[in-house]
C-alpha cells in the first residue's frame, strides 16, 4: 500500500545521499532506516553491526549466495 507522509527537508536531503552512496531510491533509503530502526527498537541488546549484518545475511540466503555447512570433522 503506498500512502504519503510529509518529511522535514533536512531529513530528506540526508536521507537522498546516503541513498545515492548505497545505490538505493531515496524511498527505498527510507524503507530501509525503518526497518533498521524497527529491529533496533525489537531488539535494543544488539549492537546496530549484527543487526545489519543479520540482514544482509539473510538477503544473502534468499538469493542462494550460501553454501550448506558441511563437518569435516567427527564429533566427540
Amino acid at each position: 500500500m503506498a500512502i504519503s507522509v510529509r518529511l522535514d527537508d533536512v531529513f530528506v536531503t540526508h536521507a537522498r545521499v546516503h541513498a545515492e552512496a548505497e545505490n538505493r531510491s531515496l524511498p527505498k533509503q527510507i524503507e530501509y532506516w525503518a526497518k533498521i530502526g524497527q529491529m533496533m527498537m525489537d531488539n535494543p541488546d544488539l549492537p546496530y553491526e549484527f543487526v545489519r549484518e543479520s540482514l544482509l545475511a539473510t538477503e544473502e540466503v534468499k538469493q542462494g549466495l550460501t553454501k550448506r555447512y558441511v563437518r569435516r570433522t567427527k564429533r566427540n
